[in-house]
């Protein structure tokens, strides 16, 4: 236990909700400029790459900084992850190009992953069990503020500044960080040693890296029966192969598979997998259907995904205050219902839908996956002892950052295969140069669309519609597949007993 007198425990406090802030933020805020980045960037194809280079940083570092921190101490891997992410941010404002910005999104992603994990841990260390439920209680107000704040930020930052800015404002916020913790955290030089599952962490990032780097250099850098293809599929599944055979062989592994054997744990992972996959697609398109069919600038693309982020704190809390009163699937059976219905929604837009009727379906979908953010946690949890429960919740986020990661890239494709349909479609016969007046990411900003003929703005706009509300059908069927595990959930709840309202502990009570 750290001890830190109240003076320098609220020093501490603010400098850890200030890293937090900035990682949290980090995606939300840059989605909000995408729209502008691939116009002055462009690089349309190879958009998805700026967020998905950095989930899959994020996921690669953070088991490893998590028992890094263990054995060597949380400050200077926290103090590291302040600089690496800095650095990282510095880099991607002065990217001249969508894969430069995508490689140092990796940088970024990197200290990133030091962030999240060990600002979580030093909160259990400096504080005693009785005031460390209103601390994180505290930090998941900053995840919610950073939801909300995120997009109107970015958005503001995008259209006066440049988008630049967007990274560069990690810059003030991350040496204030940097100077709290450097001066008023005091941590006891005592640590435990811990066996890090480097091969494991290899083979499972080789493998996620191999089978994206496959869907989006397949059938259009490369035939998808070429050599190079083959290659990475089947480095994939190698990969693959040999991480899980590490997995069952490691005496701390990434992933516990023994955790698995608990249906409740099971189900909930996989809920998240699917669950983040669907969620990372609206966050990321919902932005470009603004700025591409409506004509907004950044500001507006973020003013319309703002709902969204409401109605997931919305749903956030929602479950959280019911899962005293319902078991966890009952809890995601609401949640999948206004998931469904929002993905739905979202489905039938076009050019001609208006704003209103947008933002009503994003404020639906954000309440559907704002249940899973609280109710997946707390179900993840529910019957491992305090020493497991760390791995449990670690586990969770893992799993739905991988779902964000795979999901951005193989929607993505999907998205950009159809586009590229629609615009032949559209263009086929007419006598007009697509290239020439049709680049997509042409009508990505107020400026650019000024330089487009009417008749061939609307047919760029009519296909980028089309082209995005079909990826969010084709993204029902993770959500399916998310519906089919909810309903294998069993009936486990959280249930107060009178000895809880009685000022003791409450129990966690399985069955219903």
């Amino acid at each position: 236990m750290i001890q830190s007198n109240p003076r320098s425990l609220r020093f501490i406090v603010a400098g850890l909700l200030l890293g937090i802030l900035m990682a949290a933020m980090d995606n939300t805020i840059v989605t909000t400029a995408m729209g502008t980045i691939v116009s002055d960037l462009g690089g349309m194809e190879q958009f998805v790459w700026v967020t998905s280079a950095y989930m899959v940083a994020v996921m690669a570092g953070t088991p490893i900084f998590g028992k890094l921190s263990d054995m060597y101490g949380r400050k200077r891997f926290y103090v590291f992850g302040i600089v690496v992410f800095l650095l990282g941010s510095i880099l991607c404002g002065l990217a001249t190009s969508i894969t430069q910005l995508s490689l140092f999104r990796v940088i970024q992603g990197i200290g990133g992953g030091a962030l999240m994990p060990i600002a979580f841990t030093i909160i259990f260390d400096i504080f005693p069990p009785k005031s460390r439920g209103k601390a994180t209680g505290l930090f998941g107000a900053v995840f919610g503020l950073s939801s909300i704040v995120g997009p109107l930020l970015g958005a503001f930052i995008t259209d006066h500044l440049g988008w630049n800015w967007v990274f560069y404002i990690n810059v003030p916020v991350g040496i204030v960080s940097f100077i709290l913790i450097m001066g008023f955290y005091k941590e006891s030089p005592s640590h435990m040693k811990q066996k890090i599952d480097w091969f494991g962490a290899i083979t499972l990032v080789g493998a996620i890296v191999c089978l994206m780097f496959g869907l989006e250099l397949g059938g259009d850098t490369y035939a998808w029966n070429s050599a190079q293809i083959i290659g990475l599929f089947a480095g994939f599944a190698a990969l693959l192969i040999a991480f899980l055979l590490i997995e069952r062989k490691a005496s701390e592994p990434i992933i516990s598979f023994e955790m698995f054997k608990v249906r409740l744990f099971a189900a909930s992972n996989a809920v998240a997998l699917f669950y983040g996959a669907v969620f990372i697609v609206a966050t990321v398109y919902i932005p470009i259907f603004v700025q591409g069919v409506y004509g907004g600038s950044a500001t507006n693309s973020g003013l319309i995904l703002m709902p969204m982020m409401i109605g997931s704190v919305i749903g956030a809390q929602s479950g959280g205050l019911l899962s005293t009163r319902l078991s966890f699937r009952n809890i995601m059976l609401i949640s999948i219902v206004f998931f469904i219905a929002g993905m739905i929604l979202l489905g039938t837009l076009n050019s001609d839908s208006s704003r209103a009727l947008l933002t009503v379906y994003s404020i639906i979908t954000g309440i559907g996956v704002g249940f899973s953010f609280s109710t997946l946690n707390l179900a993840s949890i529910h019957h491992f002892e305090m020493r497991q429960r760390g791995s449990a919740t670690s586990t969770i986020t893992f799993m739905r950052s991988l779902g964000m990661t795979v999901g951005i890239t193989i929607f993505g494709i999907i998205q950009r295969n159809l586009l590229t349909g629609q615009m032949s479609k559209a263009f086929a016969g007419s006598g007009q140069d697509a290239a020439s007046f049709g680049n997509p990411q042409n009508a990505l900003t107020p400026e650019n669309r000024k330089l487009i003929p009417e008749a061939v703005l609307n047919k760029i706009s009519d296909a980028m519609a089309t082209s995005i509300a079909h990826t969010f059908l084709w993204s029902l069927i993770a959500v399916a597949l998310a519906a089919l595990f909810i309903v294998l959930m069993p009936k486990d709840r959280v249930q107060v007993d009178k000895k809880a309202s009685a000022g003791k502990p409450a129990a966690q009570i399985s069955g219903e």
